[in-house]
């Protein structure tokens, strides 16, 4: 329906009298009107009832409040007004028009602008009372006002826009020379600006979240400063501050925004909704500038272009931010897509980017109770290993080392599943459902599986699910760079695996892979370490599970003694002992009753003569090894016996078959140096070896050796 023009006018007029901005007209009759004093000026209120946009702004203002400002723009302090928007006065729609009122004051500000700088007039709260507005106002100083006014201009700049910064916005003379020390300091400031428009933003967001998640997006926009002068610095302390944000705020779990067509929400509900997926969209654009920085580390093929110092350190900072979102937050979103993007940084050129992805995957692999997030990792690793044919860094497989393995068996899980089949197929066989007994039975199954949720039976499934997943890719992995590879390194951690998670293979595929070492054994290029590893690998298959197979290890066995006289404390094999001893102790130890008496007595023999050639701390690693096989056998005390009538021949140290080097014919006269020793406790070893290995009396080891003896060999 249409409106009368004199009715919308009136609308307008009441709405205005509502706001203040006109004062109601006063009523014809006179008589209830209270005195006024004369010197009161009067008020002075005209209709606009004839006009379409309403009587000026100037025209409705009192007389008392026009001399207020007046005086206020006189004194300079307008600048409380540049913050008042027209449009909050004149209405939405009403048009800003400059009447020659308006005029008028600014002509009389600029005629009014005192010469004299040092004083100027501070306005105060006016008093009004009866008689009318009486102004308050002090004298301050320019200088003082302005250094009070720092405090409040910078949350106004902290509050407002983000400007950038430049050379022409300062306030140097560019037509002159300028010096380093005025670019520093005026880059130091630009910073320091930054910095606490930073810090409040993120104060702010850590105050109350829900609130504040806008933040994000301002600080996220500042990430894409592109000022030449600060740009890198800048973004490194954006990248800093939300990766603490985003630890702090961030979940522990994965947020599923599930709701179904027609489902009304509570206003909270709606709310919380609402957060989360700004807090989700946020989160995605800080990995994606994350994931850009961080790939200015990665050189493509035919890329010449050099990377600057700066830009460099950006990168390196950006992945370790995703290192540590991925620790902290495993299971929220996207951490399938950090895991993705940190894999290639682990055959990186750069090695403190290696170790830090590697200690990162490391404390998730340890941490991860659920091992699906390992799972991952692992396929992602996986197939990144396949499209680069395996020629990577030892990071890549390192991280493999510290997975726990140790109850996983996959021929009891094979059994096991084949073992349900045959029941469920036998109990299909003897009772034939009807349709009521089937819908018994599902709901029966969904009873069970509710029990099983309250006694935490389903995860403990799902964990050994995972776990049967993890070692299968582990394997897969193994068995394939045992096919394809040459890279030494490589292999040398792909042997170290296969020894240390040998008990979890298939009985089946063991015959294959002693085959395959025994192959590599005879390669000229494989080195030492990955030699030790390969006979390691052997004899802990052979300790556990590889037990029952019929297989020979002597040639492995020959070759460890081959190679034992070639670690000396000068060598470069001098780090290589603990697996040497853990490979000795699988051999001799654990095997003790599958090796004959003479290849025992030849082992101990040309251990007593490696251990005068190695350090200290190596030399009582060989020498507990030695007590701990004497303690199990004692045909090893003939060594004893200095006699040489007592034997089969004379002693040949130089044959590399035990069996054959008579060694029952010579005796440990390595024992009277050792005893010698410069390292005391070396020196009661051999004293205890000489004696026979007593437990007690004169010659035994006191308790705390012994102990800690046992727990090192083992």
């Amino acid at each position: 329906m249409k409106v009368s023009k004199v009715k919308r006018n009136n609308q307008k007029k009441t709405k205005l009298i509502k706001q203040g901005v006109i004062k109601k007209k006063p009523n014809k009759k006179i008589d209830n009107i209270p005195n006024v004093p004369s010197n009161q000026p009067k008020q002075k209120v005209e209709s606009s009832e004839e006009s379409d946009d309403g009587e000026d702004m100037l025209g409705m203002v009192d007389k008392d409040d026009l001399d207020f400002l007046r005086k206020a723009v006189t004194n300079r302090s307008y600048n409380i007004f540049n913050k008042v928007r027209r449009s909050e006065l004149d209405g939405p729609k009403a048009k800003k028009k400059r009447t020659e009122d308006e005029e008028t004051i600014e002509n009389e500000y600029e005629d009014q602008i005192p010469e004299d700088g040092g004083k100027k007039m501070k306005n105060l709260l006016p008093i009004k009372t009866k008689r009318g507005v009486i102004p308050q106002q002090i004298e301050e100083d320019i200088e003082s006002d302005i250094g009070s006014e720092n405090p409040s201009e910078e949350v106004s700049e902290v509050e407002s826009d983000t400007e950038h910064f430049t050379l022409e916005s300062s306030e140097l003379d560019l037509s002159k020379p300028i010096s380093s020390t005025q670019l520093l300091v005026t880059r130091n400031e630009a910073l320091r600006q930054k910095k606490i428009h930073i810090g409040t933003l993120c104060s702010g967001l850590l105050e109350n979240p829900e609130e504040k998640i806008t933040n994000l997006r301002s600080l996220l926009t500042i990430m894409d400063e592109e000022t030449e002068e600060i740009f890198i610095t800048v973004r490194k302390l954006v990248v800093v501050s939300l990766c603490e944000v985003f630890k702090d705020i961030l979940p522990s779990y994965e947020i599923k925004n599930i709701v179904g067509e027609g489902v009304r929400l509570k206003k909270d509900t709606l709310k919380l909704q609402k957060f989360e997926e700004n807090l989700l969209l946020y989160y995605k654009k800080f990995l994606q500038k994350l994931e850009k920085f961080g790939y200015l580390l990665m050189k493509k093929r035919g890329d010449t272009r050099t990377r600057s110092e700066d830009e460099v350190k950006l990168g390196v900072l950006a992945v370790n931010t995703m290192c540590d979102l991925l620790v902290s937050h495993p299971y929220f979103n996207y951490s399938q897509n950090i895991a993705q993007a940190l894999v290639p940084f682990l055959n990186n050129p750069n090695k403190a980017v290696r170790d830090t992805v590697k200690t990162s995957f490391k404390t998730i692999f340890k941490e991860d109770k659920k091992e699906e997030i390992t799972l991952r990792i692992l396929r992602i690793i996986n197939h990144y290993l396949k499209n680069h044919s395996h020629n990577v860094h030892v990071e890549m497989l390192e991280v493999l080392l510290v997975l726990n393995l140790q109850d996983i068996n996959l021929d009891q899980g094979k059994a096991q599943v084949l073992k349900e089949k045959k029941l469920k197929a036998h109990k299909s066989r003897i009772l034939q459902l009807s349709k009521k007994e089937r819908k018994r039975q599902k709901k029966l199954k969904e009873v069970e599986k509710e029990m099983m949720e309250t006694k935490a039976e389903e995860n403990k499934q799902m964990k050994h699910k995972n776990l049967t997943e993890i070692t299968k890719v582990v394997f897969n992995i193994y068995f394939r760079i045992l096919k394809m590879s040459s890279n030494t390194k490589v292999l040398g951690v792909c042997l170290e695996g296969l020894a240390k998670y040998a008990h979890c293979l298939n009985l089946e595929f063991y015959v294959d892979i002693v085959n395959v070492l025994d192959k590599l054994l005879k390669e000229d290029w494989l080195g030492y370490r990955e030699k030790m590893h390969c006979i390691q690998t052997v004899f802990a298959i052979l300790s556990g599970q590889g037990e029952a197979l019929n297989l020979d290890p002597i040639r492995f066995y020959n070759a460890l003694y081959k190679d034992l006289l070639s670690t000396n404390a000068a060598s470069k094999h001098s780090g290589h002992m603990p697996i040497l001893l853990k490979t000795l102790s699988d051999a001799l130890v654990k095997r003790r009753k599958k090796i004959t008496n003479r290849r025992t007595v030849g082992f101990v023999k040309r251990l007593a003569t490696l251990s005068l050639q190695l350090t200290h701390d190596s030399t009582l690693g060989c020498l507990g090894l030695i007590r701990t096989i004497m303690q199990h056998n004692r045909s090893v005390d003939i060594l004893l016996d200095f006699d040489s009538s007592i034997g089969e021949g004379k002693f040949q140290a130089d044959l590399d078959d035990p069996e054959y080097s008579n060694s029952a014919s010579t005796g440990l006269y390595e024992m009277l140096l050792l005893r010698k020793h410069y390292h005391p406790v070396v020196g009661k070893f051999a004293s205890n070896i000489a004696s026979g290995v007593p437990a007690s009396g004169e010659g035994s080891l006191p308790g705390e050796y012994a102990k800690r003896m046992k727990v090192l060999v083992n």
